[in-house]
């Protein structure tokens, strides 16, 4: 069994246009389904817009979706109550896109870090102190520092305050939302290798949402590739980047920088007047599933 599975998640968004005006209705998520196996990393991917990070708010109702399944651990997590939503979040996290804005600036980092320590009454205030420098140690950073701000911190080390706080009541399974996105080139590789060394440590499971198709070759077991709020080819990393099936894939996947300055590639220009929208996904391979 899965330790994720989503099934048809649609999300719709209603923006009202004025006094007897209808509402006008955006389609963020479209009939979304997959599945995350117990210690796989599984990549969510496409340009802005494409639904990516309301997929996974959706999926831990943070953001509350309009229709669809979500399966954690065999329970619907659609179905829970408020007290056992909150519950269930002890083991289901989430590590922001932005280190600069997803940190209070009035908290210390180690306040910041210990709060959800205090939301589900863990441990005594000092157990709760020793945890912070466990977790401090953990990402990387000097447990000294934990009497800092956050503006006292470069964007890396914010994202690993950021990873800290999701750590701290030991989840199986954490959303990485573009979690590299806003740093510098030279630090990404840091806070990736930190991830992927946390995984192995600590068992954890994750999807990690990107828009970096380099980065999620290596680091993701398979990927998901989304296009205007659907699910449009779905396979192993090493099948979809090498044998990608959809004109919308095949774009993309042109569109990455090469190493080599003097290698050509040929851009692919996707027509979308002779893409299916409505297509739904097929396996084409094993494992290689597409909407063609």
């Amino acid at each position: 069994m899965p330790l994720v599975e989503v099934t048809r998640l649609t999300k719709h968004f209603r923006r009202s246009r004025g006094w007897l005006q209808p509402p006008t209705v955006t389609t963020a998520v479209d009939d979304v389904s997959f599945a995350i196996d117990e210690g796989e990393t599984f990549g969510l991917v496409g340009e802005s817009g494409s639904g990516k990070t309301t997929t996974g708010r959706c999926m831990l109702r943070l953001t509350e979706p309009t229709s669809g399944e979500v399966w954690f651990k065999g329970e619907d997590v659609l179905s829970f109550s408020r007290s056992r939503l909150r519950a269930a979040r002890r083991d289901m996290q989430i590590v922001f896109q932005d280190p600069y804005s997803s940190l209070n600036p009035r908290l210390r980092a180690g306040a910041i870090v210990e709060e959800p320590l205090i939301i589900h009454k863990v441990g005594t205030t000092a157990d709760r102190a020793a945890r912070i420098v466990e977790l401090f140690a953990l990402v990387g950073l000097d447990p000294a520092w934990r009497t800092r701000f956050p503006h006292e911190f470069s964007g890396g080390q914010r994202q690993r305050i950021g990873l800290a706080r999701a750590l701290a009541l030991s989840p199986s399974f954490v959303i990485a939302d573009e979690p590299v996105s806003a740093l510098d080139m030279s630090v990404q590789a840091q806070i990736v290798n930190l991830l992927m060394d946390l995984q192995d440590r600590l068992k954890l499971t994750y999807l990690f949402i990107a828009h970096d198709l380099r980065l999620v070759e290596h680091i993701c077991n398979r990927v998901a590739v989304m296009f205007r709020g659907r699910i449009v080819e779905l396979a192993a990393a090493n099948a979809l980047f090498t044998s990608p099936r959809h004109a919308y894939t095949q774009a993309l996947l042109s569109a990455v920088p090469v190493a080599d300055p003097s290698a050509r590639r040929a851009r692919v220009a996707m027509d979308e007047s002779k893409v299916d929208r409505t297509a739904p996904l097929r396996e084409i391979a094993a494992g290689h599933w597409a909407a063609v």
